[in-house]
C-alpha cells in the first residue's frame, strides 16, 4: 500500500539508538520534516542532551520540544489512579501504562501547534505500548496519521539498526551497547524486560535493581513516616506540605532506602503472549498501602466494596491504553466522588521491604469506639443481631422446609463415611468432622471411649 504524503512528523524522541535511528528514517523514507518530542516524566535521566542531538540531525531549534512533565504527570494521571487503588491482575501497579495517555497529549498537542499531520513513536509491533500510543493519537486528534517504524521498515535486530547507525553517521553515544535489559522509568516506577528475564524460572540478578536497596540489606531499624491525605491525594509527608511530584519522590527516596516495591510478575500482554517482567515501584507502593488505610475509617461499607469491584475493570483499561476512553472517564466520576471525604493521617512503619499501616486518623472517621467495643455499652443492643440473623437466613430456612433433600444432600448420613478412605486412628477425616459439627450419629464409634 502506497505510503501517505507527509509533510510534519512529531516524534517521542529520547535521543537513545532507537529513536535517532527512527529520526533519521523518517527523514529519508517519507522524505517529511520531522519535529522531536522529549517528555521528562522524572526518569532519573537528563533529557537536556537529546537537543543537541536533535540539533545534530539537522532539526530545526524551534522543532524541537523538551517538557517538565512530572507534576502534570502525578497530579493529572498518578493521583487519580491512585483514588482507584488500581492493580493489574494483583500486582502491577501500572507504572509504564499510566505515562502512555500523557506523552499520546502533549504529541498531538505539539502537531497541532506546529502544524503537523502525522505523529510517530519506537515502540515494537510485539508489545503493549504501540496500542497505548496509538489510541491516546487518535482519541484527541482522529485525523492523525501515525507511523510506526517497528511496523514497517526491516530493521529487525539490534546488528541492524548499529549497521543503519553506522551507514548514515548517527551518533549514538555508546548508547549502540546491547544492554542487560529493556527498561522504561519515570518518576512512578522502573520496569525490566527481556535478556536474563526471559526465563521465567531463573531470578533476577541483584544488580538489576537500581531503584531499591534489597531488602535484606534495608536499615536494621524500621522508620515511621506520616502522609496526610485530602480528598483522597496526598499532600504531606511528615507534616510537610509538597507538590504532587514532590511527595512522589520524597516517597521514592524512603522505599528505596527501606527495600520497598520490588516485584517480579509474568503478565498477560494485550496482543496475547505472557510476559515476564520486574518493576520497582517504592513510593507509589507505600502510596497504595497509606491510600486504602485512610479510606478504611473515612469510606462506607458498601461504597468501599463497589469500588473494590470496579478497581480491576478501571485497572485494565489503563493498562490496555484506553484511559481517554468513555468508560474510564466514567469510573473515575464515580471514584472520584468517593474521595470528597477521604481526608486525615496515616502512620506507617517501613522495615525491610515492608510498609506496615500503624495508625490512622481522620475528623472524617467513621470509626466508632463506643460501637466497636468489647468492653460494656450503651448504644449496641446485642440482642439485635438474632433478627438480624434470621432475617438473612429465612432463605435458608425456607428452602430447608421445602426440599428437606436438599439438607441431606450437603451433610449426608452417618452410614455414608465409607467414600471417605482417608483414616486416622480408628475413625475416619469425615467421621471427625460430622463429629465437629454435630452432623449425623453421634454415637460413639467401636473402640473409641468417650475419656478421649
Amino acid at each position: 500500500m502506497a505510503k501517505r504524503k507527509i509533510n510534519k512528523a512529531v516524534l517521542a524522541y529520547s535521543g537513545g539508538l532507537d529513536t535517532s535511528i527512527i529520526l533519521k528514517w523518517l527523514q529519508d523514507e517519507y522524505e517529511c520534516e520531522v519535529v522531536t518530542f522529549t517528555a521528562d516524566l522524572g526518569q532519573g535521566e537528563e533529557v537536556e542532551p537529546a537537543r543537541q542531538k536533535a540539533l545534530d540531525m539537522g532539526i530545526k531549534p524551534e522543532n524541537i520540544f523538551i517538557l517538565d512533565l512530572k507534576e502534570e504527570f502525578v497530579k493529572d494521571f498518578v493521583f487519580p489512579m491512585f483514588r482507584a487503588n488500581a492493580i493489574y491482575e494483583g500486582e502491577y501497579l501500572l507504572g509504564t501504562s499510566i505515562a502512555r495517555p500523557l506523552i499520546s497529549k502533549k504529541q498531538i498537542e505539539i502537531a497541532h501547534q506546529t502544524g503537523a499531520d502525522a505523529v510517530s513513536h519506537g515502540a515494537t509491533g510485539k508489545g503493549n505500548d504501540q496500542v497505548r500510543f496509538e489510541l491516546g493519537y487518535l482519541a484527541l486528534d482522529p485525523d492523525i496519521t501515525v507511523i510506526a517504524p517497528w511496523r514497517e521498515w526491516d530493521l529487525n535486530s539490534r546488528t541492524k539498526l548499529l549497521a543503519y547507525a553506522k551507514e548514515h553517521g548517527i551518533d549514538i553515544d555508546g548508547k549502540g551497547q546491547a544492554k542487560p535489559y529493556s527498561m522504561d522509568a519515570n518518576l512512578l516506577h522502573i520496569s525490566y524486560e527481556g535478556e536474563h528475564l526471559e526465563n521465567p524460572y531463573a531470578e533476577p540478578e541483584e544488580d538489576m535493581w537500581l531503584w531499591s536497596v534489597s531488602p535484606e540489606k534495608a536499615p536494621n531499624e524500621p522508620e515511621y513516616i506520616t502522609i496526610e491525605y485530602k480528598k483522597g491525594d496526598p499532600v504531606a509527608v511528615n507534616r510537610e506540605e509538597m507538590s504532587p511530584a514532590e511527595i512522589l519522590e520524597t516517597l521514592n527516596t524512603y522505599g528505596k532506602k527501606h527495600g520497598i516495591g520490588r516485584i517480579d510478575i509474568v503478565e498477560n500482554r494485550m496482543v496475547g503472549m505472557k510476559a515476564r517482567g520486574c518493576y520497582e515501584t517504592p513510593g507509589g507502593t507505600i502510596m497504595l498501602k497509606a491510600h486504602r488505610a485512610i479510606e478504611s475509617i473515612t469510606l462506607d461499607r458498601e461504597e468501599a466494596h463497589m469500588k473494590d469491584e470496579l478497581m480491576p475493570k478501571y485497572a485494565k483499561l489503563i493498562y490496555n491504553g484506553l484511559w481517554w476512553s468513555a468508560e474510564r472517564r466514567m469510573l473515575q466520576a464515580a471514584i472520584d466522588a468517593t474521595q470528597e471525604n477521604v481526608e486525615g493521617t496515616v502512620k506507617l512503619k517501613l522495615y525491610k521491604g515492608n510498609v506496615i499501616v500503624v495508625g490512622r486518623k481522620s475528623d472524617l472517621s467513621l470509626y466508632s469506639e463506643e460501637h466497636s467495643t468489647f468492653e460494656a455499652d450503651e448504644v449496641y443492643n446485642q440482642k439485635d443481631a438474632e433478627g438480624f440473623i434470621r432475617l438473612n437466613a429465612l432463605r435458608f430456612i425456607i428452602e430447608g422446609k421445602k426440599q428437606p433433600e436438599r439438607i441431606k444432600s450437603l451433610i449426608g448420613g452417618y452410614d455414608e463415611v465409607e467414600v471417605c478412605r482417608i483414616e486416622t486412628g480408628s475413625m475416619t477425616i469425615c467421621e471427625r468432622i460430622k463429629r465437629f459439627f454435630g452432623f449425623g450419629n453421634t454415637k460413639t464409634p467401636k473402640n473409641e471411649s468417650k475419656g478421649k
